[in-house]
């Protein structure tokens, strides 16, 4: 089988479209021909190794996969060939097959295509988690969402919108990005690529803050948005796309009662219970056309690299997908 993988941190040139032996299952594994892999800014920060725990080398990235299984262990009793399926793994999604436990395998409801159902299990179970789990938004509730256009973004609009939320604040770098934000249910628009977009922020909600405040930017973004918070206001910190670590006094905090909260999906994927009721559900979402997924582009999987070197231009509008 074909994969892409990398033996040294680098550049999208680092990848290298090689081959391999295709895996067996185990008894409790199932083999999946794979139809479509999602690909996500923790696959470029694998490869630059900058990722939140280490990478091995050498690596084949990947972690949202979708396909048929083509192959059960013996001991596998929840999955037969033919059937369509969807997966969050650790690694190694970015190839022809993947051998996987099936307990980690979703199956994928009618009316959903491989391509939107592998746009679901990393940003779909991120927003969802960052917005319920983490961040607790309640109804009613102000929620600032950026990077709104992305991945999670995108889910998260339209996730504040079916849990409830007062106004979805949405911000991104352009007016095409914000245009799609507003398709997707965001209430209030603004360009944070412009000076004074937190005054903009404080005019939407009367100078009371937002409740809740999604950041994977990092940096400066960072400290920007903590000025943005209400009293009692949380932050959800989910990346760095930036490349730039914040820095603030936590001191700064107690005056509102604020704060600011990690969020990791693995963490989340250790609760099997946890994950596997949410992802059904945003499933369901999906079944019944309450969530709406952006594809963004969808290209071979020898491609990888060029792919990646879309992604972080950050020119682009919802999810990328490569194609065995």
């Amino acid at each position: 089988m074909k994969v892409i993988t990398f033996e040294q941190y680098g550049g999208p040139e680092v990848l290298q479209y090689i081959e391999q032996e295709r895996p067996t299952p185990g008894d409790n594994e199932v083999l999946v021909e794979v139809k479509a892999i999602g690909i996500n800014y923790a696959d470029t920060a694998r490869r630059e190794g900058q990722y939140v725990v280490p990478t091995p080398l050498p690596y084949v990235p990947g972690s949202e996969v979708a396909g048929v299984v083509a192959e059960v262990g013996s001991k596998v009793t929840k999955f037969q060939v033919g059937m369509r399926v969807s997966a969050l793994i650790e690694s190694g999604g970015y190839a022809d097959f993947v051998a996987l436990d099936e307990n980690g395998l979703i199956p994928i409801p009618e009316g959903v295509d491989f391509e939107q159902a592998v746009a679901l299990p990393l940003q779909g179970l991120s927003a969802y988690h960052i917005l319920k789990t983490m961040g607790r938004l309640a109804p009613g509730e102000t929620v600032l969402i950026h990077a709104a256009a992305g991945g999670v973004g995108a889910i998260a609009v339209q996730l504040a919108k079916l849990f409830g939320a007062g106004k979805i604040i949405a911000t991104a770098s352009s007016a095409e990005k914000l245009e799609h934000a507003k398709a997707m249910g965001a209430t209030h628009l603004v360009n944070y690529s412009k000076e004074g977009w937190i005054d903009e922020v404080k005019t939407i909600t009367d100078n009371k803050g937002v409740d809740l405040a999604l950041e994977m930017v990092g940096g400066e973004v960072f400290n920007k948005t903590l000025k943005c918070l209400a009293p009692f206001g949380r932050l959800v910190i989910f990346g760095a796309a930036s490349g730039e670590q914040a820095e603030f006094h936590p001191g700064q905090l107690m005056r509102k009662n604020q704060s600011v909260i990690g969020f990791f999906l693995p963490q989340i994927m250790r609760n099997p219970e946890l994950f596997q009721q949410s992802f059904k559900e945003l499933l369901g979402y999906m079944a019944t056309g309450q969530l709406k997924l952006t594809i963004g582009g969808s290209y071979p999987l020898a491609e990888a690299a060029e792919v990646h070197r879309l992604l972080q231009s950050r020119k682009t509008i919802g999810k990328l997908v490569l194609r065995p």
